[in-house]
């Protein structure tokens, strides 16, 4: 019998793809609210805001998560996994972007059980019972399938990226090629987040300074109409 041949790339693709059932569609992170009160109103804008996102927010803390994860399934030390998991679900400012990551992490752990199988994976589902943040998520699964650490990260952080311009793109609105173009002027935004992420070795050095981000999450949880749950 000829055993199938493993391509990690293929397998992140696959993950990080907007098919990938994890309801990422459904959560804007702020950027509905930022649009309703005029922070994005453009191309420009949207650039800048999602520019300082990568820089001093979520890009930033999500990617340092995302690196020491990876790094601690690597070597199965199980218990420093653990505990950046823990560390992960309480890292968030508000109870949408709480709702947002451990969502979309549950979602990703238990189709990539299903779809892609691995021992670990299934191992740690029953340590966490489920309740995991998405970056942490992906940074497991990458490193037991043997995605290395670098090139996960970069198509992680475009995901996220991307996935943030989808929702202005749709709520601005914007069209198909004014998306395009942000996604393309922050490759640069993406490339700083995942240099600053690889060179983290401890957690308590890193955190945020986007408090107008959090604002707008604040925000959104009363906002009148929505089409986010975040």
């Amino acid at each position: 019998m000829v055993e199938p041949v493993v391509d990690p790339l293929y397998r992140l693709l696959a993950w990080l793809s907007p098919a990938y059932p994890i309801g990422a569609f459904s959560y804007s992170h702020g950027v509905e609210t930022a649009v309703e009160e005029g922070f994005i109103k453009d191309r420009a804008s949207l650039i800048a805001w999602l520019d300082s996102v990568l820089r001093d927010g979520t890009g930033r803390v999500d990617g340092a998560l995302f690196a020491v994860a990876w790094r601690a399934a690597a070597v199965q030390d199980w218990p420093t996994f653990d505990e950046i998991a823990e560390r992960a679900a309480a890292w968030r400012g508000t109870s949408e972007m709480a709702l947002e990551s451990r969502q979309q992490g549950g979602s990703f752990l238990s189709i990539t059980r299903n779809a892609w199988p691995h021992a670990d994976l299934d191992a740690t589902h029953r340590r966490l019972g489920g309740e995991i943040a998405l970056p942490v998520a992906v940074a497991l699964a990458a490193s037991v399938h043997g995605v290395a650490l670098e090139q996960a990260l970069v198509g992680y952080l475009h995901g996220f990226t991307a996935n943030l311009i989808s929702a202005a793109v749709r709520t601005v609105p914007l069209g198909q090629s004014d998306g395009q173009l942000a996604l393309a002027a922050l490759e640069p935004a993406v490339r700083r987040a995942v240099d600053a992420a690889l060179a983290t070795d401890d957690l308590d050095e890193v955190g945020t300074a986007t408090p107008l981000l959090d604002w707008c999450s604040l925000r959104h949880e009363t906002q009148y109409t929505r089409l986010f749950r975040s």
